[in-house]
């Protein structure tokens, strides 16, 4: 992710609904008030390499970050865009990762609009709509992630894809409207693990990444 909108930087509220967002979570919610927009991270997570410094040795110098049978799609996004680096687009796609998450737990709709495409975020904004509706509120953190590997990278027509996997540790707890914790403890971290794809036009001159895709691992 270069400049992964996530990137420029580029999912409970009940089991079964967060389920289907970002595969499953048990309690994994949160709902801070949310952050006026002037004190949002401005994060650039990823620049573009200069033209001539990146190539196939990203390839080469990923190892642990390309899954088998994954390095032929990523030699030919490489081939595509010689700005993709392989180890700057993980390391984007953790910080992304983490930001979706945030927001999502916040009820953040404006932020996730930032970050991800229009199907993600209608998903999201049902969830976070239902979750208000039953007063519940969030209280997480993303302790940790284990490992983010890409599993898959394409490019169709002209859109790149990247597909990812994240195992991470989440601690957490569901209040309700007085309060009261429902579900989860903030004291026992879940492991948790997820696949991810980002999304971007090759010919628009926007070079951001969105979330385009989430499932459970």
């Amino acid at each position: 992710m270069y400049v992964i909108v996530i990137l420029a930087m580029i999912a409970g509220f009940l089991a079964l609904r967060l389920y289907s967002v970002l595969g499953k979570r048990t309690g994994h919610e949160q709902e801070p008030a949310l952050r006026p927009a002037e004190d949002r991270p401005k994060v650039t997570v990823l620049q573009p390499a200069p033209v001539g410094q990146n190539s196939g040795d990203s390839v080469r110098l990923a190892e642990g970050l390309i899954a088998p049978g994954a390095e032929t799609g990523v030699r030919a996004l490489i081939a595509a865009d010689r700005n993709f680096d392989v180890p700057q687009f993980v390391e984007g796609a953790k910080s992304a990762y983490k930001m979706v998450l945030e927001a999502f737990w916040r009820g953040d709709r404006e932020e996730l609009a930032w970050l991800c495409d229009a199907d993600v975020l209608g998903s999201f904004e049902e969830a976070i709509a239902a979750r208000e509706a039953d007063g519940h509120v969030l209280d997480n953190r993303l302790v940790r992630i284990e490992k983010a590997q890409i599993l898959e990278a394409s490019i169709n027509g002209r859109i790149a894809e990247v597909t990812l996997r994240f195992e991470a540790d989440i601690s957490a707890v569901t209040r309700d409207k007085d309060g009261m914790v429902i579900a989860g403890s903030l004291t026992d971290a879940i492991g948790t693990k997820d696949i991810w794809t980002f999304s971007r036009d090759m010919r628009s001159a926007d070079p951001n990444w969105k979330l385009s895709e989430t499932d459970e691992a």
